[in-house]
């Protein structure tokens, strides 16, 4: 599939979330992926969690996870990008089924065979471009991952599924499937795209981060939903939530165990206030890898 042959997604926060023109997004990530921890040792990952705000904030821990997931692999990669639905209008998960995202660095291609089995799982996944069209935690991972990867092709997936036993489930069976793609020869990741605790101060968001990153390592889908929840609930000054992505870490950590993960490598955490923003008003980054 060229990605003349169908919808062009064209980008939506180039210019605010990264740098609009292909020199300065470039040079940005070049500095970003100097910058960040060396991959992690030991097994082939299977997927990764990373952070989606601004690349000025975000980036290096951003850069961190991708690189651990990316360095040294060999085939062109399919990865399902599951990413927040922070407008939460479309319930279920929404999946950009044809065609090519643009950044400023080129095109990344929708993997359509991979894309087309993914929703054959039928409920909740259906395919939906206009649920991607304002939305920035996958197309922010992108200039990352074309940097690393220009031959990599992507399944967007945009998650607003809940947190509970169905989330878990479409899980599985996602994993399930790629879990069997993987066997049978296909080069295909998960990545799941949310940032941590948002709006309180500096201490608060590392102490959030700390508390929720073992669940996440574990594979636990459940006790990271049940402590996010708690995170949320909270009476912190300022904490508007524990993980902006609860729902799609709930959904691609069931997927990561079903497609035989067996555990997570924290990479790098930092929190808004470490890039120079006011550390009184955070937001938490994480980037986990996993195996």
């Amino acid at each position: 599939m060229s990605a003349g042959s169908s919808v062009v997604r064209e980008p939506a926060v180039a210019g605010s979330f990264y740098p609009a023109s292909a020199d300065s997004v470039g040079r940005v990530v070049g500095g970003l992926l100097a910058r960040s921890a060396p991959p992690v040792a030991g097994a082939p990952r299977m997927g990764v969690l990373v952070p989606h705000a601004g690349l000025v904030y975000s980036g290096v821990v951003a850069a961190a996870g991708w690189r651990s997931l990316l360095d040294g692999a060999g085939r062109a990669p399919t990865i399902a990008l599951l990413g927040t639905n922070h407008s939460a209008w479309f319930e279920g998960i929404a999946v950009y089924e044809s065609g090519a995202w643009r950044t400023p660095l080129g095109d990344v291609p929708v993997e359509e065979e991979v894309a087309t089995r993914i929703l054959e799982l039928g409920d909740p996944f259906a395919a939906s471009r206009m649920a991607h069209r304002d939305e920035h935690s996958i197309e922010v991972q992108l200039p990352v991952l074309l940097a690393l990867r220009p031959d990599a092709r992507i399944v967007p997936c945009s998650v607003s599924a809940g947190t509970g036993r169905s989330a878990v489930e479409a899980g599985e069976r996602l994993g399930t499937l790629l879990g069997a793609l993987r066997a049978a020869g296909s080069e295909v990741l998960l990545a799941i795209s949310s940032d941590m605790a948002h709006y309180p101060a500096h201490e608060a968001a590392v102490r959030v981060t700390e508390r929720l990153a073992p669940a996440i390592a574990a594979l636990d889908p459940e006790s990271v939903a049940r402590l996010e929840a708690e995170e949320a609930g909270s009476r912190v000054r300022g904490m508007a939530c524990g993980m902006c992505g609860i729902q799609p870490t709930v959904v691609g950590l069931a997927a990561l165990r079903a497609m035989g993960a067996r555990a997570g490598t924290v990479v790098a955490a930092a929190t808004s206030a470490d890039a120079g923003g006011d550390p009184g008003r955070t937001v938490g980054y994480l980037a986990v890898s996993f195996a």
